[in-house]
């Protein structure tokens, strides 16, 4: 097809002929490549994505309501997550930074919290477990949506006990145990049917009673330091903070 030179508009100098999109009223090419297609089939949502709002107006976290101690803040808040039968309620970000100090998230479960800390368990060759391994310094977020509600907490973290994974991981169901060792987490491999294969192999290899990988076990953070975020309306949320002094936790308010 032949693509006929037009003029260049004010703000965009596209090399060739346009006709006008009736939906927007712009000008589509011709002559437009896979991405500019793909650009096109996001404008929609791309354009209305900033009016999308909500009101937050279904509680509200007060100095006289909040627990002295962020712990049994937070428990009280993920029992209400749990009992409210939100989706995932365990469910966190964590945080980590790499020696180039380029930061990176993902989700991962939490399977324990008490005084000494928030606990979850991993392949510790991982991204996540080499970042640690170089930055032990982290942090969580929940977020639970339903509730309006966030929580952020920061700290230093430490492994687990052998002991305490150990005993989480023979608690987990068989196909689990075995895609500990079937899968090579964040390394780059050629397809699906690698791990297919190695689930095959460790099946075959361990039957119904696979050990604890040596480079899987648990994490657990030492809070330094938590926030509890609750919606509110006209954006004048309310937001408070936990930070450790002197072997005591100080509670404050924060703008939001």
């Amino acid at each position: 097809m032949l693509c006929i030179e037009a003029p260049a508009e004010p703000t965009r100098a596209p090399p060739f002929f346009h006709r006008v999109n009736p939906r927007r009223g712009n000008f589509v090419s011709d002559c437009d490549t896979a991405a500019d297609a793909t650009i096109r089939a996001m404008s929609s949502t791309a354009e209305n994505i900033a009016a999308l709002r909500k009101s937050y107006e279904r509680a509200e976290l007060s100095e006289e309501a909040s627990h002295a101690d962020p712990l049994r803040q937070f428990d009280q808040w993920l029992t209400e997550s749990i009992k409210g039968q939100l989706p995932e309620p365990n469910a966190m970000t964590l945080a980590t930074v790499a020696s180039d100090l380029r930061p990176s998230t993902r989700i991962v479960l939490v399977k324990g919290y008490d005084e000494r800390g928030i606990v979850w368990y991993t392949n510790y060759d991982s991204r996540k477990g080499q970042e640690l391994a170089g930055n032990p310094w982290a942090a969580l977020q929940f977020h639970w949506v339903e509730l309006e509600r966030v929580v952020r907490i920061e700290g230093r973290v430490e492994k687990t006990s052998a002991a305490e994974s150990d005993a989480y991981f023979a608690s987990r169901p068989l196909d689990s145990r075995i895609g500990a060792w079937a899968s090579p987490q964040s390394q780059v491999i050629p397809g699906r049917s690698v791990l297919v294969a190695n689930a095959a192999k460790y099946s075959a290899q361990f039957l119904l009673n696979p050990p604890r990988p040596p480079h899987w076990g648990g994490y657990r953070l030492v809070p330094v330091e938590w926030q509890f975020w609750q919606g509110r309306k006209s954006r004048l949320h309310d937001r408070l903070r936990y930070r450790s002094e002197g072997g005591r936790w100080v509670r404050e308010r924060l703008a939001p």
